[in-house]
């Protein structure tokens, strides 16, 4: 018998059979340490870090002890950022897919919130969100929870260094006593403890000494003087030829360089920064998850919440300031037992950082000469796909399905030709081949979807 199967959970035979199909074969060691707990309606305290599953725990836990009778505002699941928190309600929804009328809202700051109160007004049983913006709405008396059962705070220490405890408090204060909490942090420092002792009672620890994240990933570090930094990132793109690449910078304005400098050597690439709008950054994450553009640039704060299934490199153009930073970085590729590459070009002065780096990780990376790298190749692979934008989403009723068989009746793209499609509350995304992008752009904008036409535009 597989002690790692889910089988061995009290999950229904729908559940389980959902799962399989979504690729959960056999549980992490956080979900074989937490499930049983949660399913059982104790309080836990988890260590988790990205990438160890954690989502599955709460979601299957959330699931078991929800009540589809009843409209109201049953589970609140709070994240550091609207990344995150976009991520989560997606993976919610596959794992609750097998149960039909199940609603779900997602709450975060950079969407009017007008919107969000037409959503909760409408019924919300699981509301996923930013402290900031739950907050706010249940200060307004938009979001009522007064029937919760259940509080999952995700990412709970980057909540607090974001500054996010009096929203945390705010919220709290309103939540029955009665009540599961479930805290997933990737540390547990003092406050982390403190928060822990005024929201939960007795909870169970969990604390799983998983493999070491780098091991799957290919690490070099190749000497660069500072000026020369963007030809270096040049050999590093030539070299390693990668289908999608997030480039790592320190500054905001080095963003801004590096992406100039790639779009004038033909190169697809985005750069992220802080100050863009929501719409504007979900575009831009959207179009890199979905192939659309070979480069994404960021800075750390940019990056937050940000994850990206399948990346294949990684690239420091500048040492972060600190190890754990660098760790946090080159652990976004060798995810799910997949092999990754981090490439980091490292200055004369930025050979202290390196030292930090090997004590900390417990390596001995040695600085490589550039200079050893001659690329045969004048480019990089231009992007598979092209992502067009549609004026509608889950509100509207659109599925997936939909904009599938919109693109594909009649004549019109071959299903071999669609990628990615994903439905957001309103608004969706499809990536189609980049032959076919004129075609597909005017078949979506000359067909209707759900009985209703839609604006289209390409990213």
């Amino acid at each position: 018998m597989n002690p790692r199967s889910f089988s061995n959970l009290p999950l229904s035979v729908e559940q389980l059979s959902n799962l399989d199909s979504l690729g959960y074969h056999n549980m992490t060691p956080v979900q074989a340490a937490a499930l049983p707990g949660a399913l059982g309606g104790e309080d836990l305290i988890a260590q988790a870090r990205t990438g160890s599953g954690k989502t599955a725990v709460f979601a299957l836990a959330l699931l078991a002890r929800l009540d589809l009778n009843s409209p109201s505002t049953q589970v609140l699941v709070l994240c550091p950022t609207r990344e995150l928190s976009i991520q989560v309600s997606s993976e919610l929804r596959r794992i609750a897919r097998h149960q039909q009328n199940i609603t779900l809202t997602t709450l975060y700051g950079g969407q009017a919130s007008s919107l969000q109160k037409q959503a909760l007004k409408k019924g919300a049983q699981i509301v996923v969100g930013t402290p900031g913006r739950v907050a706010d709405l249940v200060e307004r008396g938009s979001l009522v929870l007064r029937s919760l059962s259940m509080l999952v705070l995700d990412e709970a220490d980057r909540m607090l260094d974001m500054g996010f405890i009096a929203a945390l408090k705010q919220i709290t204060r309103v939540l029955p006593q009665k009540r599961q909490t479930l805290l997933f942090s990737a540390t547990f420092p003092e406050n982390i403890q403190a928060l822990s002792s005024h929201l939960q009672r007795d909870p169970q620890r969990i604390t799983v000494d998983e493999p070491d994240a780098a091991s799957d990933i290919e690490q070099h570090m190749y000497r660069c003087a500072p000026e020369d930094k963007l030809e270096g990132l040049k050999t590093l793109l030539l070299e390693y030829q990668p289908v999608a690449a997030l480039i790592f910078c320190n500054f905001k304005q080095s963003t801004f360089d590096v992406r100039a400098f790639l779009k004038n050597l033909g190169i697809s690439a985005v750069a992220l920064n802080g100050d863009m709008e929501q719409r504007h950054r979900e575009d831009i994450l959207i179009q890199f998850k979905h192939q659309s553009c070979s480069v994404l640039i960021a800075t750390d704060v940019a990056a937050r919440g940000m994850d990206i299934k399948d990346l294949p490199v990684v690239i420091n153009y500048e040492l972060p300031s600190n190890p754990e930073g660098y760790v946090h970085r080159i652990g976004r590729t060798g995810r799910a037992g997949k092999r990754g590459i981090a490439l980091s070009l490292c200055s004369e002065r930025e050979q202290g950082k390196l030292a930090q780096i090997n004590a900390y990780q417990k390596s001995s990376l040695k600085v490589e000469p550039l200079g050893n790298l001659r690329p045969a190749a004048k480019k990089i692979p231009a992007p598979l796909h092209v992502t067009l934008s549609i004026s509608g989403g889950r509100k509207a009723k659109v599925r997936a399905g939909d904009i599938l068989g919109a693109l594909t009746a009649e004549g019109g793209i071959a299903g071999s030709e669609v990628g990615k499609i994903d439905v957001m509350d309103f608004i969706s995304y499809v990536a189609v081949v980049r032959a076919v992008a004129t075609r597909a752009e005017k078949k979506l904008s000359g067909s209707k979807i759900k009985g209703r036409s839609y604006k289209i535009k390409k990213l």
